[in-house]
């Protein structure tokens, strides 16, 4: 099934926005899966640097996992300060507290305005954002967490290191 929509300017991006790999995760931060493929998409862009450009779109799993929405909007609360990347990395290596006060701790960790960040938590408008990214997995056959996409495809092969790498370099355009 195609990655709909395509990657765009809205999306969170790392690496080259020309490199001949794309890789989108639609992920959700409390999901024990997503937790296990993070240090994997690390070494997935140690190992081909320039050649892949990495999206990542919300996907939290709201019924299974209550603090997985409230952490994407931090997500995007942290993006308004230019630290979405940074704030990332801090849900995914801790998933098991996700609470509205570890959320607050991690911003001041980043050294994020708070009132700005705390406003911004409320923001209807990043609610929407990560409503669209959810809406946008669901149109491109996500069901489950994390679901890949490469070059704007559903990827369904095995997502462990050394495969995944192999089958990414067999995808170079």
């Amino acid at each position: 099934m195609p990655l709909k929509p395509a990657v765009s300017a809205k999306d969170h991006l790392q690496g080259d926005p020309a490199a001949g790999i794309e890789l989108v995760e639609y992920g959700d931060y409390q999901c024990s899966h997503c937790g296990h493929a993070y240090p994997i998409i690390k070494e997935v862009q140690q190992v081909l640097g320039d050649r892949l450009k990495f999206v990542f779109r919300n996907f939290p799993l709201a019924e299974i996992h209550p603090d997985a929405r409230l952490a994407a909007v931090a997500a995007e609360a942290a993006n308004r300060q230019g630290q979405f990347w940074e704030m990332h990395d801090i849900l995914f290596e801790n998933q098991q507290n996700l609470h509205f006060s570890h959320l607050v701790e991690y911003a001041t960790r980043l050294g994020l305005d708070i009132d700005q960040f705390k406003a911004d938590m409320n923001d209807q408008d990043l609610m929407e954002i990560v409503e669209s990214d959810f809406e946008s997995g669901v149109r491109s056959g996500v069901n489950g967490t994390p679901t890949f996409f490469v070059n704007g495809h559903k990827y369904s092969g095995n997502w462990e290191a050394a495969p995944f790498i192999s089958f990414l370099k067999s995808q170079l355009r």
